[in-house]
Parts: C-alpha cells; sequence; structure tokens
C-alpha cells in the first residue's frame, strides 16, 4: 500500500493519493512513485491485522458490559461503559501519534500514522459491533430473532442443510457461511437452532470487519489520512448489523472496481503473464464479492460498462489495445466462473422476479437520496419524514457535500478514480428513477431505494476526493509562488519563504485531523449502536424492534432469556423455511401505512379490509 508521511494537504508523491492525469500519446515510464516500494508494502500486513484486532477485540470485550438492555436506563449505562472502552484504546493512540508528530524524528511517523488509522478503522464499527452485543446481552439470538429478513435468511440456510439449496436470485455465500458457522460453532444445538445463533456471531462479526474492510480496500488507492477519512463515517453509517454482509460489499466494492479500472489503464505496462494473473484475481475478487451480495453490481453495471470503453486505448495502437483487450477479458471471464452459480440464476429468473414491497422510502420524493428509513420508522411517515432543508429543501449538509463533490470532479475528472465514482453514481442514479418512474405502471419496486445508499456512498466518495484534491492544489500553489523568481516577495514565517507549508505543519494538522475523525467515530458508532438497542415500547414499530424480539424467544435449555420483558417465550421454529408469501397479486403491498389510508398512498384497499 502506498503511503506518505505528508497529509492531509500535501503535495501527490503517490497515484494512489491522487489519479494521474490522462494518458498522453507517449507515456513516460513508471515512476518510483507508482510502484510500492518495500518498506510501503511491508507496512500493509501490520495495518490489516491492526485494524481487525481492534475491530474484533472491542466487539468481544464488549461482552464484559453486563447490563439489562431492556430497560432504557440499563442502555445508557452500556453505551457509556462503550465509550470508556473506546478512549481506553483510542486516547493512547491518539497521544503516540500527537507525540510523534510534533517531538520525534520524521522517520518514525509514517509508521504511527498508518497503525493510527487502522486502529480508529476498526474502533468504528467495533463500537457499533459493542452495541449490539449489549443489545443482545443475555440472548442467544441475533436481531430480528426468527422474524424479517434474519428469519429467511436462516431458512435459507436451513434449506441448504436439507439439500434444498437455494431460491430465486438471491446470492448464496452468506446463507452457506451460516451454515458451515452454525455446524462449526454450534453443531451441538443441531438443526435451526445451529443456525439461528450462528446468526447472532455473523451479524456482530461482520458489523465489526466492515470498518477495517473498507478502509483496507480504500487503502489500495488512497494515503492513510484520506482513507480513514472516506472509510469511517461511511461504514458507520451505511453498516446495518441485522444483515451486515449487504452494505459491507456495498463498502468494497467501489474501490474494488476503481482498482480495476486502474490496472486496465496500465495494462500495457505489464507482461502477458502479469496482466493475466491481476485479471484474474480482480476478476475472482468480484466474483466473491457477487456472491457475497450482487444487488450493487446490478446498480453500477451500465456505468461500468460505458467507463471501460471509454478507459480502453482506442487509438494508442494495436499492441496497447490487445494487452487491454487481454486484461478485460481475463478479469470478465475470471469474474464471471466465480459468480456462475448466481449469475445463472440471474439471467434465469431474473426478468421474472418481483419486489411488491413498498415502505416509506417509496412514499417519499424519489430525488431525495441524503437519507435513509427503514420499515422500522417510528412515529415518522413520509409526511413528516425527510424534514425540509434550508434551500429548496436542500440541507446544509447536502449543500456542502455537493460542493464538495464538485471540486472532485472540477479538479480530479481525468484520474481514473473520480470517473469510476462518478460512472457508478449516474449509472445509480439513472436506473434508480427508471424504475420509479414505472412504478405505478408494473406494481413493483425493484428494491429501487437502496440506490439511495449507493449514491449517498458515492457523492461522500466523490466530497472527500474533493477536499483531497484541493488540498493537494493550494499546497502544490503555495509552494510554486514561493520559488525564487516567482515574483512574490517572502517573509518571515510566510509560505513565501519556507516554500508552502512545511513537513512538520503537514505533520501535525494531519495528526489533528485523526483526532477529529475519532471523535466523529466515537459519537457517530454511539449514535448507530443506540438504534439498535431493544424498543421500551412495544407499540411503536422502530429499528429497536429486531433487538427486543430477540429477548423474547427460547435460548438452547428451552428458557427465557436472561433480560426478556415476558413470562412466556417462543420456541424455536423447527420448519423454519423461506417464507412462501402466496400466489403474486400483481399489486403493491404498502407497508408503514394504516388500513384507511392504502386508497391514497397505494391506489387500492387493504387486503384486510
Amino acid at each position: 500500500m502506498a503511503d506518505a508521511t505528508t497529509c492531509p494537504t500535501a503535495a501527490p508523491a503517490d497515484p494512489r493519493s491522487i489519479e494521474p492525469p490522462p494518458e498522453r500519446s507517449t507515456p513516460s515510464p513508471p515512476g518510483p512513485a507508482e510502484t510500492p516500494g518495500p518498506q510501503q508494502r511491508s507496512t500493509a500486513p501490520a495495518e490489516a491485522v491492526v485494524s481487525l484486532l481492534a475491530a474484533v477485540c472491542f466487539m468481544l470485550w464488549a461482552r464484559s458490559i453486563d447490563v439489562n438492555p431492556l430497560v432504557r436506563i440499563g442502555q445508557v449505562s452500556g453505551l457509556a461503559a462503550l465509550q470508556l472502552r473506546a478512549a481506553v484504546i483510542g486516547v493512547p493512540v491518539l497521544a503516540a501519534m500527537l507525540y510523534v508528530a510534533h517531538r520525534t524524528a520524521p522517520g518514525r511517523y509514517p509508521l504511527v500514522l498508518r497503525l493510527g488509522c487502522a486502529v480508529f478503522a476498526g474502533l468504528g464499527t467495533g463500537l457499533v459491533a459493542g452495541g449490539v452485543v449489549v443489545a443482545l446481552n443475555g440472548t442467544p439470538w441475533g436481531l430480528g430473532g426468527q422474524e424479517g429478513d434474519p428469519g429467511n435468511v436462516m431458512g435459507m440456510a436451513d434449506d441448504m442443510i436439507r439439500g434444498k439449496g437455494l431460491p430465486g436470485v438471491y446470492p448464496p455465500l452468506f446463507p452457506a457461511l451460516l451454515v458451515g458457522w452454525g455446524k462449526l460453532f454450534h453443531g451441538a444445538h443441531g438443526g435451526v437452532a445451529g443456525v439461528a445463533f450462528a446468526m447472532k456471531d455473523l451479524q456482530v462479526l461482520c458489523t465489526a470487519v466492515a470498518g477495517p474492510m473498507t478502509y483496507l480496500a480504500w487503502r489500495l488507492l488512497l494515503r492513510p489520512f484520506w482513507a480513514l477519512l472516506v472509510a469511517v463515517p461511511s461504514a458507520v453509517l451505511f453498516i446495518d448489523p441485522i444483515r451486515p454482509y449487504s452494505h459491507g460489499a456495498m463498502l468494497v466494492m467501489l474501490p474494488v472496481l476503481a482498482v480495476g479500472f486502474r490496472e486496465l489503464r496500465r495494462s500495457h505496462e505489464l507482461s502477458a503473464r502479469s496482466a493475466v494473473a491481476r485479471a484474474t484475481a480482480l476478476g475472482a475478487s468480484i466474483g466473491l464479492l457477487f456472491l457475497w451480495y450482487s444487488g450493487w453490481f446490478v446498480w453500477a453495471a451500465p456505468g461500468v460498462l460505458v467507463l471501460a470503453g471509454s478507459v480502453l486505448p482506442w487509438r494508442k495502437g494495436a499492441a496497447r489495445l490487445k494487452r487491454a483487450l487481454l486484461f478485460l477479458a481475463v478479469a470478465a471471464a475470471s469474474a464471471a466462473l466465480v459468480g456462475a452459480p448466481l449469475l445463472y440464476q440471474l439471467v434465469r429468473l431474473g426478468a421474472t422476479t418481483k419486489d411488491r414491497y413498498a415502505m416509506i422510502t417509496v412514499y417519499v420524493d424519489p430525488a431525495y437520496v441524503m437519507g435513509w428509513m427503514s420499515d422500522r420508522p417510528g412515529t415518522q411517515t413520509y409526511h413528516n419524514w425527510p424534514l425540509s432543508g434550508e434551500l429548496a429543501g436542500q440541507s446544509a449538509f447536502t449543500l456542502l457535500v455537493l460542493a464538495a463533490a464538485a471540486l472532485a470532479i472540477g479538479l480530479g475528472s481525468g484520474g481514473i478514480l473520480v470517473r469510476t465514482v462518478t460512472a457508478v453514481l449516474v449509472s445509480s442514479w439513472l436506473l434508480r428513477f427508471w424504475f420509479a418512474s414505472q412504478l405505478e405502471r408494473t406494481q413493483a419496486v425493484q428494491l429501487y431505494p437502496r440506490t439511495t445508499w449507493i449514491i449517498m456512498y458515492c457523492l461522500i466518495v466523490l466530497a472527500v476526493l474533493g477536499l483531497m484534491l484541493a488540498a493537494q492544489r493550494v499546497t502544490a500553489w503555495s509552494r510554486t509562488l514561493s520559488r525564487p523568481g516567482s515574483g512574490t516577495p517572502g517573509t518571515p514565517g510566510t509560505p513565501g519563504t519556507s516554500g508552502g507549508p512545511s513537513l512538520l505543519t503537514i505533520r501535525r494538522m494531519t495528526a489533528g485531523g485523526v483526532c477529529a475523525i475519532a471523535l466523529f467515530a466515537a459519537m457517530a458508532g454511539s449514535w448507530s449502536a443506540n438504534r439498535y438497542m431493544p424498543t421500551t415500547d412495544p407499540g411503536v414499530l422502530d429499528m429497536g424492534l429486531d433487538a427486543r424480539r430477540a429477548h423474547l424467544l427460547k435460548d438452547a435449555t428451552g428458557h427465557c432469556p436472561r433480560y426478556s420483558p415476558v413470562a412466556t417465550c417462543a420456541g424455536i421454529n423447527q420448519n423454519l423455511t423461506v417464507r412462501d408469501t402466496g400466489p403474486d397479486d400483481l399489486q403493491l403491498w404498502c407497508a408503514n401505512v394504516p388500513g384507511p389510508d392504502w386508497p391514497t398512498t397505494c391506489g387500492r384497499k387493504a387486503p384486510w379490509i
């Protein structure tokens, strides 16, 4: 992984911190900055280990927090205990980073920065996973219990155990992992119970590692500070512990696609053997992500295909074009081979699979993509959510994100990273409105509200890239103006004398920036964890319902969980399977809508009236 001691405003010295300009007709050979040095490569495993350990160990440490999660005071105590544990780990790391940035030799700083950023990438989602552990304290069940999406996925896993295979077009990798995990760690319970208890383990584990995986994927393209600035807000905001595998695939997919286009763009520099090897590895990675969760690839596919055509060197000579086509063909074949089981099902059944489930995000303005509401909206309806912003309904946050994204497009449109993110954004945007425009005619949602996540993710990435490119451009300008003969007189203590911001200043600014991201991770992680605390009002359909359900089911001994709010709990459904919703009535099912409001919201009477 590439790195540098200068963040956040250092002039770029590595194409993975800023994308290279468009290729010239006679490209220069790659410089040292385009190939990571031995020292840079040697720290990559350390970053991965540190980040994953920070996330998983924090999640395991949270198991020692013993509070009653069905009482609000207990939830508050649990959230506060998580913050104290995060501070025990985070404050010494920040202190070491600040000390090195201010007082030690420059050579020690890069390693401390890399490892420090890796720690906070892990702590961000580790804190969310720790919150889920607190919410499920005393019960072996995961979020949702046997209901909703977790119940469906457990049914899929149990069908796999019975040799029935998977229905329709659902990605098979997570249910298969659920089967294996249940047999390995909960085999003594057998059948559905083993799969059900494994669901809790994988919910918290996948939530915990989402931050490290996102950070490590972006480290293939960005320096530590900027990778952290993308990874922490994105992972904490988008990860959904009830089904963390789906959002985890989205978080990793975007940088993996950008890496693929970077390799395609410079494939002419590789030997045929190296091009084939890299393309095979890239295609296999994409195929595995596709099997893990495929939805994001559907939204991104049109933009990716158009971008691939534009990246190919059509006018750079036959030899160069052949090498690029070889790389592209091998990558596509490798991805198709790995993803073949699901790809076959999509081709065979995709057109006939209809999503009729509408919820609150289907009823709001389809152009609203800066927030998400699940089908657990609490007291909110499409009449009072989302709140209208200050300027034509747009909030200050939206305007700031768009302004920073504009910087990225303006300053980095020649770079493959900005082009990849923009292509996915435009593709998802157009498909979103295509399906939404057909909603009434087809009576099919086709999951289009889920494009909210990938569109918002792309905008956040572009905003970070815009800040990075602007910071680097300002630093470069200040250094240019300070050169002898530039006509800019220098005075002591100004950039004109020092040649722009000094490395020491940049190191200190970076350390301060990491402090701010760490504090954001602590607050945002607690916000996310708080959403999944068991609801204390059973009459309110909020996100805490899934944790409450986990406390209403019998444990392996046949007794109610320790903090169950009821005296009699439901037993394990031994016949759990994928839900059959019955014949398709060719009409929308409108969730989150009271029966009398169905005619004005959905255009038909509620089935039970």
